[in-house]
């Protein structure tokens, strides 16, 4: 079965966006919110990624289960 990005429904602080990618790249999603904090704060564009990312990757459907 091929995987598939989804911003989280159930793991969320923000929208969703770490636990998604995190899920998605098999990582922890504590390690996946640390780096996104440091591009926040340190690459500048991090917060702008961000935002994109969270109007581009859509959510989990209520139905949906992990593979």
């Amino acid at each position: 079965m091929e995987k598939k990005l989804y911003r989280s429904r159930t793991d969320k602080k923000v929208c969703g966006v770490c636990a998604g990618l995190a899920k998605y790249m098999g990582m922890d999603v504590s390690v996946m919110r640390l780096i996104t904090v440091l591009l926040i704060l340190f690459a500048g564009g991090g917060l702008l990624a961000y935002l994109i990312c969270a109007l581009v990757i859509p959510e989990e459907p209520d139905n949906y289960i992990e593979g």
